[in-house]
């Protein structure tokens, strides 16, 4: 089965291609705001149950959703996207990529208000959970980790 998914709001990239037989895709453009990470949260998870995951494999996946989402609305620029690829071969592997505008000079007002011991600790979730962790530039800068969901 074939799943590609876009949220109906404005898109700031062309939609993905269709998946290969037996792998699932899903976009959602995000608000630039504190309110981001609860929206990718939300919106994430029934699409995660629907591709056949179980329950720890999906808090995994919201964690790490969660830490790049607020990575990005912290630091970087809009547009913010959040999405999600599964793959339909033997790895299992769920890749969650944010794409974000690039650094802004300084963090969001709201942002730039939280205490420090809020801080500082989200690339180290990010790495604990993923098997693999990047960042590609084209254009938008896409933020992303790889994590086994077999």
């Amino acid at each position: 089965m074939t799943t590609t998914t876009i949220s109906p709001a404005r898109q700031q990239r062309p939609a993905p291609q269709a998946a290969p037989a037996g792998e699932h895709v899903f976009g959602l453009p995000l608000e630039h705001g504190p309110l981001a990470p609860a929206t990718a949260r939300h919106a994430a998870q029934p699409i995660l149950e629907a591709w056949g995951l179980d329950e720890d494999q999906i808090y995994d996946l919201l964690l790490v959703i969660s830490e790049l989402v607020t990575n990005a609305v912290t630091h970087a620029l809009p547009p913010v996207v959040l999405y999600l690829h599964a793959t339909a071969d033997d790895t299992g592997r769920v890749r969650v990529h944010v794409s974000d505008g690039g650094p802004q000079t300084a963090p969001a007002g709201w942002a730039a208000s939280r205490p420090d011991d809020e801080h500082g600790r989200g690339s180290t979730i990010v790495t604990a959970l993923a098997g693999h962790t990047g960042t590609d530039i084209d254009g938008l800068i896409d933020h992303w980790a790889d994590l086994t969901a077999a």
